[in-house]
């Protein structure tokens, strides 16, 4: 799933989040876009705030998660 996809399955609008993880809620929509540069301090609060493992997570560009899809 894609690091917004948990955002949203974690019940957290953007600014919800954005305020959990301590950053700017564009930054957050840029992680969520393309999520391969996370610091590691974001890295290890996914798992806290959205209660989902990371290794359930797609960390790269978005774009790249949905062309993988349309070919699987």
């Amino acid at each position: 799933m894609t690091l917004r996809a948990a955002r949203v399955n974690a019940g957290l609008k953007l600014t919800e989040a954005a305020k959990l993880f301590g950053i700017n809620k564009d930054t957050l929509s840029k992680y969520e876009k393309d999520s391969s540069n996370v610091p590691r301090s974001f890295f290890i609060n996914i798992e806290k705030f959205y209660k989902i493992p990371v290794e359930n997570i797609f960390f790269g560009p978005q774009s790249d998660f949905f062309r993988k899809l349309k070919t699987a």
